[in-house]
């Protein structure tokens, strides 16, 4: 039988992109299409790329019978609603930030707002799959990762598990707009943003305590992290490029091995043999890495691309629901990107 599942907050572009592979995905079956606007209207007529869909998946209010819920909602709007569901027997991959920090107080300082159901922190699953996988299998909440923190995470990881840089990152990292959502704001408008660049929200953007938390997961140590993010004239596409100090005595051969094992069985990270373009993974669920030993400052230089909206977000999400249920990770996710 096909898991049933319904996206909450299906009318943004992370919504529509998960209507659009769980619509391909075999093993499911899009019961419900929920949002606060268009209810009433097919789907397909309020999202212009999903001709395909069914004119009978009409946006509605309520989850029906679906057995895993997909939320992609503004920061806190999840978490309201999350117990209801959770004691409905349903399970909930969450693609916004209300379940990604452990401690409350961080949604008070980061987010500025009281976390509707801290309770539910501790059991939340951290869904970087590649790095989390044997927790997600049979988990209630899993909270998908931001897309700064899934690119610079896995540029990161082997050599943060492999004990090869000291506690001190810097990451920039450049999205294209489509990673503000549908924001109706002078920021964005084509006039302000084409033949442009711009830093933001440094240094209190909210992904920095995640990036942290997380690197901390990975070593036990406490990390020093200066995180800047850019905005970029482009749809789609993210790079995070990230920076740390070897510790005394390490080598480039060393670093080569430690991503070469780290992610030889991975299905959608790839180490690249040169430098990462944003457009390689358009549309599709792969990280592309690219470690570079700079010997002349004694530093590890990386690079994370992803699509944001995949892997950063949509994709991601679902290889999380199959790592869920049980089913091969790549399943509903074999597109290969466009190009060019």
């Amino acid at each position: 039988m096909p898991v049933r599942v319904a996206i909450v907050g299906v009318t943004g572009y992370a919504g529509g992109e998960l209507a659009r592979i769980l619509l391909r995905h075999p093993e499911v079956q899009l019961v419900a299409a929920v949002a606060r606007s268009k209810q009433g209207e097919s789907l397909r007529d309020v999202q212009p790329h999903l001709h395909g869909a069914p004119a009978s998946l009409v946006i509605g209010s309520d989850v029906g019978d679906a057995e895993v819920v997909f939320t992609a909602l503004p920061a806190g709007e999840a978490a309201k609603q999350a117990p209801a569901w959770l004691a409905e027997g349903r399970a909930i991959i969450d693609i916004g930030s209300d379940f990604r920090l452990r401690d409350p107080k961080d949604y008070e300082r980061w987010y500025r707002y009281t976390h509707p159901a801290p309770e539910l922190l501790k059991e939340a699953v951290y869904g970087l799959t590649e790095l989390t996988r044997p927790h997600i299998r049979g988990a209630r909440i899993i909270a998908n990762p931001g897309c700064y923190p899934t690119a610079t995470l896995l540029a990161l990881a082997p050599a943060l598990k492999a004990g090869l840089i000291e506690n001190d990152l810097i990451v920039d990292a450049k999205s294209g707009v489509s990673g503000a959502g549908h924001t109706v704001d002078e920021a964005f408008l084509y006039g302000t943003i084409d033949e442009s660049v711009r830093p933001y929200g440094v240094p209190g953007h909210r992904h920095t305590p995640e990036i942290a938390q997380q690197a901390e997961a990975l070593t036990g140590r406490a990390q020093r992290l200066t995180f800047t993010p850019h905005l970029v004239p482009m749809n789609r596409g993210l790079i995070a490029s990230c920076y740390a100090s070897l510790r005394s005595g390490v080598t480039a051969a060393q670093i080569t091995d430690a991503y070469r094992t780290a992610y030889a069985e991975e299905p959608f990270v790839r180490i690249t043999s040169s430098f990462p373009a944003t457009k390689a993974t358009l549309g599709s669920n792969w990280c592309l890495v690219y470690p570079v030993v700079d010997d002349s400052t004694g530093r590890l230089v990386v690079f994370g691309v992803i699509d944001n909206l995949v892997k950063g977000a949509a994709g991601s999400a679902v290889q999380n629901m199959n790592a869920m249920r049980g089913l091969p990770e790549t399943t509903g996710l074999e597109a290969l990107p466009l190009w060019p």
